[in-house]
């Protein structure tokens, strides 16, 4: 943590020295776009670029004055929280003309900005790029209005502009997520969750309609998320004769002792004739048809307000830091761009190739070619599509494949958020691929004493919003009951084997892939999914249960700050789990806004510590007086959360007083966030096919046989892609001591953390996005790591 002189090389010649960048936000608000502007204005400082605020939007450029100011560091303080946008968005009909946009121009030449970076939807990027176009021609018009010199116009020649995509429903094409979905499907999912329990009293039928007018991505991830019955979105309209089939489902569902049916509708839902279906006609036809009791419930503006969720609090400032570079970087032919993610990758992307594609689907949608509609969406809509109809849809028994082959699942470890959406999902695939499925209760402990049955499609409905673990779950290890287990998948026939659960769960498939040599009944294909709130699994750069966790850290450090607003200069020392593995802490930190985070991944010592105290004392001076620190559980044995506590409290006398608070098991528990539901559910049912696949290439002589490595894998998110990885080789990956991987990826996101808390650090640019086009942008395989 030590601040010492920024290491210039790694930003080669990104000097900001005689720059001025204007940031704004543009269309309809999202939560995270303060996120976004924090990250903007505190990277612009940090390489000595001036920062300016347009206020409201394109509106607040055209009309100059006190909408465009210079900022400060203090300036962005204590937005991260906040949703919406501090600095207000306006539409704006002057910039539509050339005179609005000649007014801008003037404004900004006036105060040196020739660097934009623009927050928004597809309709302000597309603003800007037609700005920067016209850039030269507006100042030469200034300078015959006489209104700037020729100075000027040689000066300021060129205007940069780069875009982040801040929107709610998700509809910009190119990139995974924008900022704001994450935290609007957050506000989709409570109240889903709250709905369900007030019409399971009363068993009735809830329609819901959500946002999207053009895209059904929230309408299309939330039902995914919630299990819903039925979902309408714009892309893929129902067949014909969709009322038939939807009641039949619903009334089968009721008759299966379902007490509750929820029905979710984008507000742009159309049928295959391009006719708009309403929340009310659905609701009418149920009335009409069924008889049941039906409510309609619109979210509306609920879905744009609350707090940022940790998912795009974390994207935004990653876009915000990427969006600088870009700007530092650019040059009078570099296209104007977006910076965006995909999977788990910062990108650059040309911003009119992003903006056409994502005008081509609208395209689509109108000429009634729905599934182009679909692919020209990306392979994360697709993914969710096909996701969703799998799971939603029983077959009847008679349509099954009979494939004759048990496949067992069971809980591995501690218990995390999203475990149950994992098990539904694979249950209702393995059943859909025609294999009798098996639940284990309480991980390999309960395997080896035979709590096993038979699990049926009825039997995970309404799992997906469930905390814990339903199966129970053991730290337990195979090792000292492989006998038992062996004599358990003898007598239950047991082909195939999932297991869902953190490091425990790789260290029992390591073993009993060991143990194969003596007995023939672990010669099956085992898989494993990433399940576990600390992150620590080799192999993957996210595991299910780590969002939530990082959602609870986030809001708890939200209210610890909020209770320092009526004290003043008050140091808040905060202890996380994790292990020895620093990624709850890390990204925690980057969430809520630390000043500092202690892990076990980067050594420090008294001198840093020192560093930090004297940090926090001259921040104390400034107008922000409170400050932030987390820790994670094992960062060191000898620094203690208590020896923290006891060494700020004493440095910090007569400046700031402290207080500590360590969080605990609450970051195990509480209903999964819609990430690690949708994560949970889409990796499981991946895991379950490869089973399939492997089952098939595995059987001979009317048994199965499966003795080679990649026979046993674990299942994980890298970078862009999901990837069967066999135990066996990432062995090599991993300090079994300590039980993380060698490598995290997140390390990398750590001088990002520091440089928003103000130090001087070093920032490797070299793992910055390079400027990708649209149709590349997918590799074959590609899963993406957006939900």
């Amino acid at each position: 943590m030590e601040p010492h002189p920024a290491d210039k090389k790694l930003f080669e010649n990104l000097s900001g020295v005689g720059k001025a960048i204007g940031v704004l936000t543009s269309g309809g608000d999202a939560q995270g776009m303060n996120a976004a502007v924090r990250a903007v204005v505190r990277m612009g400082i940090y390489v000595e670029a001036k920062v300016y605020f347009v206020y409201e939007g394109y509106q607040g450029m055209v009309d100059g004055g006190d909408n465009i100011v210079e900022v400060s560091w203090e300036s962005v303080s204590s937005i991260l929280q906040v949703g919406g946008t501090v600095i207000g968005s306006a539409r704006c009909k002057a910039f539509r003309t050339r005179e609005g946009r000649l007014q801008a121009a003037y404004n900004l030449v006036k105060r040196g900005i020739t660097n934009l970076c623009v927050i928004g939807g597809d309709g302000s990027l597309t603003g800007a790029n037609l700005f920067r176009e016209e850039w030269s021609g507006l100042l030469e018009e200034l300078a015959e209005g006489g209104k700037i010199d020729e100075e000027a116009v040689k000066k300021y020649a060129y205007l940069n502009i780069v875009g982040m995509v801040g929107s709610i429903d998700n509809d910009f094409c190119g990139t995974d997520m924008t900022i704001g979905t994450d935290s609007a499907l957050h506000r989709i999912i409570e109240v889903v969750d709250a709905i369900m329990t007030t019409a399971q009293s009363h068993q009735r039928t809830f329609v819901l309609e959500v946002m999207g007018r053009h895209c059904g991505y929230l309408a299309l991830v939330s039902a995914l998320a919630c299990g819903a019955d039925w979902v309408f979105i714009p892309e893929y309209p129902p067949e014909e004769g969709w009322e038939d089939k939807m009641c039949f489902k619903l009334s089968e569902n009721r008759a299966r002792k379902k007490r509750l049916n929820i029905i979710i509708v984008a507000e742009g839902a159309i049928d295959s004739h391009n006719k708009a279906i309403t929340s009310e006609q659905v609701k009418d036809l149920v009335v009409r048809r069924l008889g049941f009791d039906t409510r309609v419930t619109i979210l509306g503006h609920v879905q744009r307000g609350g707090t940022p969720s940790a998912f795009d609090r974390i994207l935004a400032s990653r876009m915000g830091v990427e969006a600088v570079l870009a700007l530092l970087e650019a040059t009078p032919d570099t296209p104007a761009c977006v910076v965006s993610l995909s999977g788990n990758q910062a990108v650059r992307l040309p911003l009119m190739e992003c903006v056409q594609m994502t005008q081509e689907v609208q395209k689509a949608m109108d000429e009634a070619r729905f599934k182009e509609a679909v692919q020209l969406r990306g392979r994360s809509f697709e993914n969710n599509l096909k996701t969703y109809k799998l799971l939603s849809h029983r077959k009847q028994a008679a349509e099954l494949p009979k494939s004759n082959f048990n496949v067992a699942v069971l809980n591995v470890g501690a218990p995390a958020a999203g475990m149950n959406a994992a098990v539904r999902s694979a249950v209702r695939v393995g059943i859909t691929e025609g294999h009798k499925m098996f639940a284990i209760n309480d991980g390999f402990e309960g395997f080896a004493k035979g709590q096993i049955k038979t699990i049926s499609w009825g039997d995970v409905g309404g799992w997906t919003g469930q905390g814990g673990s339903i199966l129970g779950t053991k730290r337990t290890l195979p090792a000292k009951y492989l006998e038992k287990i062996a004599d358990q998948m003898r007598t239950y026939n047991i082909n195939a084997l999932m297991v869902i659960g953190g490091f425990e769960a790789y260290l029992g498939l390591l073993e009993l892939s060991a143990a194969r040599e003596k007995y023939d009944e672990f010669c099956v294909p085992m898989v494993m999914v990433p399940a576990t709130v600390s992150n620590n699994v080799p192999g993957s750069d996210f595991s299910i249960g780590a969002d939530t966790a990082l959602n609870t850290i986030t809001d708890t450090c939200d209210r610890i700050k909020q209770s320092a607003s009526g004290t003043k200069r008050r140091v808040f020392i905060i202890e996380t789990m994790g292990g020895y593995c620093g990624y709850l802490a890390n990204m925690g930190g980057l969430a809520a806004g630390a000043d500092a985070a202690y892990i076990f991944e980067e050594k420090f010592d008294i001198r840093e510590l020192q560093a930090n105290v004297e940090h926090l004392t001259e921040k104390m001076k400034t107008s922000i007086q409170r400050g932030l620190v987390l820790r994670n559980e094992n960062c060191n044995e000898n620094y203690t959360t208590d020896f923290i506590y006891q060494l700020y409290s004493e440095e910090g006398k007569g400046v700031f007083d402290c207080r500590k608070n360590v969080l605990g098991h609450m970051q195990q528990g509480g209903a999964p966030s819609p990430f690690d539901r949708n994560f949970g559910t889409k990796i499981s049912a991946k895991a379950i096919q490869w089973i399939s696949k492997k089952l098939v290439e595995t059987y001979r002589k009317g048994k199965v046989f499966a003795n080679t490595d990649d026979t046993v894998c674990l299942l994980g998110m890298r970078r862009r892609n999901l990837v069967f990885q066999p135990v066996a080789e990432l062995k090599g990956e991993t300090d079994f001591v300590h039980r993380i991987a060698k490598e995290q990826w997140w390390l990398k996101l750590r001088p990002l953390m520091k440089i928003l808390a103000k130090y001087k650090t070093s920032y490797d640019v070299s793992d910055s996005g390079q400027l990708e086009h649209v149709a590349m942008h997918r590799p074959k395989e590609a899963e993406t790591g957006a939900i």
